[in-house]
């Protein structure tokens, strides 16, 4: 007998079918909340219509969701060790579901906005949770997989959400949106009934509970999201009901840091961000939720404003960085056994911020035929961040701390997400005023060029049948518009710069990553 057949066979641990069901439920639970963060930005001006309310009013709607479900990420590892994470998981997507129909139901503003902020702090705990779920129910082996999988339901439901909520109302109406959750949440019902099983509770922690801190957490961070999100339509520090929210969310969310960190039995460990590689991991995380949540806002909005996109055509642009995706994640797993895990990293978020600058020379000429190559360049580099940087996140976590680990770092890329809106919507309208000016000082009344050109746009109009004088009146405008059209486009590339330039600058966090081999995350149990 050779001396190699003596030696230990090394297996790979087998995951029963009953297990993977109740993973994959999770899955669809998560992606069900993240697709509902974007699924209504494409339709609010028919729901505005539908409840009589204005377009400043009409924004609550996505504030509501945001604010409630940042809120409640954080505090899903605890309360699902509370109430196990089977009853947590049960009784939130049963509610997600009748709270999801009670949106389509909704009869004023309030109700949307009441119905929005329950699906949102319902919703919001299935993100966590499948991320939970791949840490404590499967074998660091197989965690790469279930990481991969979990990598779609946060760059793949972004990017699809607005074209679907598009495509419902163009064809249904607005109330499919939210009537799509019925047969996914029947089924994620059944898979995490099936699929997990019952563990016991700990009500008697709910005596012991950092209620201090979570309090504070809730009101700081409730604050700060209203800060993000209705900050540049109400122009920042120049509105009290923002200068008084920036107030409360300083002073709270330092309380909350001082509770948590000084106390034995925290209800988040935020001790986890002193740790090197989930520290770094963190900063690199938040810098996607710039980049993922950034570019489906600005990206859009161009192509409406300057391309004349409807909702469906925007979706067909969008797409292309989106359904690549679903065939390079499943290869992800096994790159991650071949190539250093930074290197992946380091690969994929040069790919992402390389797609922007792609996208930071635009003209008003900019259609479909030019942004599908960059759409296609991010589709292959966001699966090379996402999960190689999960695994290095949680590598050699306990499963104690795997609640606290996924509620943080789910949360601090959510909260990427909103400072790079707020900012980028600050920054585009910055911009515009500032290049309009540059543009407006160049193009005087006296150059040659200017008049010639202004000769050329009155004949044009004089020989549509309208006086020599109104002619005039209108090939100024027309001018006028011109510049007006080339500011906000010069804003637009300033702003994909701006995404590309965040993403480069957090990707010198990856040259201090310790090196991680793949299937050395969470110890399961």
């Amino acid at each position: 007998m050779s001396s190699a057949s003596t030696l230990p066979s090394v297996t790979t641990p087998r995951v029963p079918l009953r297990t993977w069901i109740g993973v994959m439920a999770a899955m669809l639970g998560a992606f069900m909340a993240v697709l509902d963060i974007q699924i209504t930005n494409a339709s609010l001006k028919d729901i505005q219509a539908a409840l009589g309310a204005t377009l400043e009013e009409g924004s609550w709607i996505s504030t509501a969701y945001l604010v409630a479900e940042i809120v409640v990420i954080p505090l899903t590892g605890w309360l699902s060790t509370v109430f196990s994470m089977r009853l947590y998981s049960l009784v939130n997507a049963a509610l997600f579901l009748v709270f999801s129909v009670c949106c389509a139901w909704a009869w004023s503003l309030p109700s949307m906005i009441v119905f929005r902020a329950l699906q949102g702090f319902t919703g919001g705990t299935l993100i966590p949770s499948a991320f939970t779920m791949v840490l404590k129910k499967l074998p660091p082996a197989k965690q790469p997989i279930g990481l991969a999988i979990f990598a779609l339901t946060a760059t793949f439901a972004p990017s699809i959400g607005p074209t679907l909520g598009g495509w419902l109302t163009e064809n249904f109406s607005w109330e499919y949106i939210f009537y799509l959750n019925v047969i996914p949440g029947l089924i994620l019902l059944a898979g995490v009934w099936y699929g997990v099983e019952a563990e016991p509770r700990h009500l008697e922690l709910l005596k012991q509970g950092d209620w201090g801190g979570i309090i504070a957490m809730a009101i700081g961070l409730g604050s700060l999201q209203v800060v993000l999100e209705e900050g540049s339509r109400k122009d920042w520090f120049g509105s009290q009901l923002i200068v008084q929210l920036a107030a409360i969310a300083t002073i709270f969310l330092i309380i909350f840091f001082w509770i948590e960190l000084t106390r034995k039995r925290p209800f988040i460990e935020l001790r986890l961000l002193l740790q090197r590689n989930f520290g770094l991991a963190t900063i690199v995380n938040v810098s996607l939720g710039i980049g993922l949540y950034g570019s489906i806002y600005i990206l859009p909005l161009f192509l409406a404003q300057i391309a004349q996109y409807n909702a469906m055509q925007i979706g067909e642009v969008i797409m292309w960085a989106g359904i690549p995706q679903l065939f390079i994640v499943p290869f992800v797993p096994k790159l991650m056994k071949r190539i250093d895990l930074r290197i992946l990293i380091g690969v994929g978020m040069s790919l992402f911020a390389v797609s922007c600058f792609m996208n930071s020379h635009l003209t008003y000429e900019t259609g479909i035929d030019e942004l599908r190559w960059s759409q296609l360049v991010r589709a292959c580099g966001q699966p090379l961040i996402m999960v190689p940087l999960s695994s290095i996140a949680t590598a050699g976590l306990t499963p104690a701390l795997a609640g606290s680990a996924s509620g943080l770092f789910n949360m601090m890329r959510n909260l990427g997400g909103s400072v790079g809106i707020a900012v980028l919507a600050t920054l585009l309208n910055n911009r515009e005023k500032f290049h309009s000016n540059r543009l407006g000082e160049s193009i005087s009344i006296y150059s040659e060029a200017t008049r010639e050109r202004l000769d050329q746009l009155t004949q044009v109009f004089v020989g549509r049948g309208i006086d020599l004088t109104t002619a005039r009146d209108q090939a100024i405008a027309a001018i006028d518009s011109t510049v007006r059209r080339e500011a906000l486009i010069m804003a637009y590339n300033d702003c994909f710069y701006f995404i590309g330039l965040a993403l480069l600058l957090s990707g010198v966090a990856i040259i201090f990553f310790k090196k991680v081999k793949p299937g050395s995350g969470a110890a399961a149990h």
